[in-house]
C-alpha cells in the first residue's frame, strides 16, 4: 500500500519530542485490561475492548522487535532506557522510510468526504487527495471550532477541555517553598466526590506533582465549569486520622519537652514545610514542645490534614497539553476504529474522546488505536 502522512506544522513528532521531560513516557507497566482501563476518567469502556487487541505487551515487542529495549520505573512509568524521545522518533521515521511512507509537511486538511467507495482529502491551498481510507491522527484539539471539517462529515464531538494541568494558587505563601515534594498527600476538591492520594510537589504558582495532574484530569469537566476557580482541601498525612495525630503530637509534647518545635519532625515531611505549617499555626518557633498551648497545637493538627487553599486558574503541565474531549466514541467502531458514519475514514488518538492520566496512558491509547486502524485497513485492502 502506499502510505502518505499529511503533517499540518513544520515538524514531526513534536509532541514525542517533549513529552516526559524529553524522555517520552512510551507506556505504563500494566498488564491487566481492567486495571488498565481505569486509569482513563473518559473512555474507560472503549479502551477496555481495544486493549483485547494490541495492548502494553505488544507496544513493548513492537519496539524492541526494532531495536528498541522500555525500561518501567519504580511508579510505573515506561521510558526508551536510553532515556531520549529521540530513541522514539528515529524508531519510528526508520519504520515509515522502511516502507517508503510519504511524508508531506505543512498540508493542512480543511474538509473531508466520502465520494462511492473512496474519501478525499481537501487541503488549505486548494489541492485534493484521494485515497482509498484516510485515518485521522491529528491529536487533541482545544477549540470546538478546530474540529469544524470533521463535524461537517456527521460526525459529533464532545466538547473539549483541558486535562492534566496544574493548580495556581497565587500569592499564597506557600509558593515560597517551591520545590518541596511530599511523596504522600491526598487532595479534595472542596465540595465535590473529587480527590487523588500520590506525590504533590510545590511550585512557584501552586501545586503540582502526580496527585494534582490525576485530580485535574478526572475532574476535567468539572473544574472547567468552575472556570478553575475552586477550594481544595489537602491532607498531607494521609496515613493518620485525626485522632491518631493528636495523639501522636500529644506524646511528642510530652516526650521531647526542651526541644524546639521546628526543625526535626516525626512525621518525616520536609523541614521547610513543617517550619511553615508551624509559623501558619501561630506556634513561635522558638517555643518547646513544653511550651505550645493546646489552642495552637489543635490548629496545627487541622492544618496537617485539612489544610485548605484557594485555586485561582490552570497552568499547563511541561507543554504536555492534553484535551478532554473530541469525536464522540459511540460513532467509532472500537473493533477496526473505523467510523460508522463514513466508510473507510478511521480515527486514532486524542482527536477521539478519550483520555488518560498521566504515566504513559494517552500514549499507550495513541498506540493501540492506530495499530488497530492500520490492521483493520490493511485486512481490507487485502481481501
Amino acid at each position: 500500500m502506499k502510505v502518505v502522512i499529511l503533517e499540518k506544522t513544520s515538524k514531526l513528532l513534536s509532541k514525542v519530542k517533549i513529552s516526559g521531560g524529553g524522555r517520552c513516557n512510551v507506556t505504563h507497566a500494566c498488564f491487566e485490561v481492567g486495571e488498565m482501563s481505569n486509569r482513563y476518567p473518559r473512555g474507560k469502556n472503549f479502551v477496555k475492548k481495544i486493549f483485547h487487541q494490541f495492548f502494553t505487551t505488544d507496544t513493548i515487542a513492537w519496539f524492541k522487535e526494532r531495536g528498541v529495549a522500555i525500561k518501567a520505573e519504580r511508579d510505573g512509568r515506561m521510558f526508551p532506557v536510553t532515556d531520549s524521545s529521540q530513541t522514539i522518533i528515529d524508531c519510528l521515521l526508520k519504520e515509515a522510510n522502511k516502507y517508503q511512507v510519504d511524508i508531506r509537511m505543512s498540508v493542512d486538511v480543511t474538509h473531508v468526504e466520502q465520494q462511492g467507495e473512496q474519501v478525499i482529502c481537501t487541503t488549505r491551498n486548494g489541492e485534493k487527495i484521494t485515497a482509498d481510507y484516510i485515518c485521522v491522527a491529528a491529536g487533541g484539539y482545544p477549540k470546538s471550532a478546530m474540529f469544524e471539517w470533521l463535524t461537517q462529515t456527521g460526525h459529533s464531538i464532545a466538547n473539549p477541555v483541558p486535562s492534566l494541568f496544574t493548580f495556581n494558587i497565587p500569592k499564597h505563601p506557600i509558593t515560597e517553598l517551591m520545590g518541596v515534594s511530599v511523596p504522600d498527600v491526598k487532595v479534595k476538591i472542596a465540595g465535590t466526590k473529587l480527590e487523588q492520594q500520590g506525590p504533590v510537589l510545590v511550585t512557584h504558582w501552586g501545586l503540582s506533582g502526580p496527585a494534582v495532574l490525576k485530580l485535574s484530569a478526572w475532574g476535567a469537566r468539572e473544574l472547567h465549569d468552575k472556570n478553575w476557580q475552586y477550594e481544595v482541601n489537602i491532607n498531607w498525612l494521609p496515613a493518620y486520622k485525626e485522632p491518631e495525630l493528636r495523639t501522636v503530637l500529644l506524646n511528642i509534647k510530652e516526650e521531647h519537652k526542651q526541644q524546639k518545635v521546628t526543625g526535626k519532625n516525626a512525621f518525616e515531611l520536609p523541614n521547610r514545610l513543617w517550619d511553615f505549617f508551624v509559623a501558619q499555626s501561630g506556634i513561635n518557633p522558638d517555643l518547646k514542645w513544653a511550651d505550645v498551648p493546646l489552642k495552637l497545637l489543635n490548629k496545627l493538627i487541622v492544618i496537617l490534614n485539612n489544610y485548605t487553599m484557594q485555586v485561582s486558574g490552570k497552568t499547563t503541565y511541561k507543554e504536555e497539553f492534553v484535551t478532554a474531549g473530541g469525536i464522540n466514541i459511540q460513532e467509532v467502531d472500537a473493533n477496526t476504529m473505523m467510523s460508522k458514519l463514513i466508510p473507510n475514514l478511521y480515527f486514532a488518538g486524542e482527536i477521539t474522546d478519550v483520555d488518560g492520566i498521566t504515566g504513559g496512558y494517552n500514549f499507550q491509547y495513541a498506540w493501540t488505536t492506530g495499530w488497530i486502524a492500520a490492521n483493520s485497513i490493511a485486512k481490507l485492502a487485502t481481501s
